[in-house]
């Protein structure tokens, strides 16, 4: 597996039966063609649709993704405005968002949206979605493409949202925010605390009960 599908894979597992759930952009789109069998999980996208269909399904020409890639409706879907789609995510009705990073930091800060001096996607919904759902899981690759730690002891860059974060996926490990502070769940297979440790500038503990990354 590459980077992307081990965090897609695993972002898929903590989905479970009933869910409404928003994929953001990039990484997070790629979780439908994981979701667990036996399970009906209903995604929304925040440019009007709940019904999001599997990302290797049938595309709709006239659909589109949260991230302008052709995308296809289950059946059961709904389109609406986005008024209606704002109204549910402000509305407290997402049961989680999976949402990519640029930055998150040990005190479950985000920063999703913005580069100082370049041009990138923009904020779309994301302030809304991180206030708005129940749960709020990053999906990012470990570190930048030049190896710099994207999990940091203090973002950098402009915040999305301030001690939003409930768990980060990456394609090395798992971590999840605790009143204790950061905590390595899980490791993906054949990777070590050591190896984290040394790409991770964020202060974190490791869990008693740490594991191999589940990814089916």
């Amino acid at each position: 597996m590459d980077a992307k599908e081990i965090i897609a894979r695993r972002v898929a597992m903590e989905l479970k039966d009933g869910d409404l759930v928003n994929l953001g952009i990039g990484i997070p789109t790629l979780v439908t063609d994981y979701l667990p069998q036996g399970i009906t999980v209903t995604l929304h996208s925040e440019n009007g649709f709940v019904g999001l269909g599997p990302d290797n399904g049938p595309a709709d020409p006239d659909v589109v993704n949260a991230g302008g890639k052709p995308a296809s409706v289950a059946p059961g879907g709904a389109m609406f405005d986005s008024l209606m789609s704002f109204a549910i995510v402000r509305g407290g009705h997402l049961t989680m968002t999976v949402l990519g990073a640029l930055e998150v930091d040990q005190h479950g800060n985000l920063a999703n949206w913005m580069v100082p001096g370049k041009i990138v996607p923009g904020m779309g919904g994301a302030m809304d979605l991180v206030s708005g759902a129940k749960r709020v899981i990053v999906a990012m690759e470990h570190t930048a493409k030049d190896g710099t730690p994207k999990i940091l002891p203090q973002c950098t860059l402009p915040l999305t949202g301030k001690g939003v974060v409930d768990m980060i996926v990456t394609n090395l490990a798992v971590f999840h925010f605790t009143t204790n502070g950061l905590v390595l769940s899980e490791l993906a297979p054949g990777v070590t605390a050591e190896q984290i440790a040394a790409c991770t500038t964020a202060e974190f503990t490791v869990s008693s009960d740490s594991k191999t990354m589940l990814l089916e």
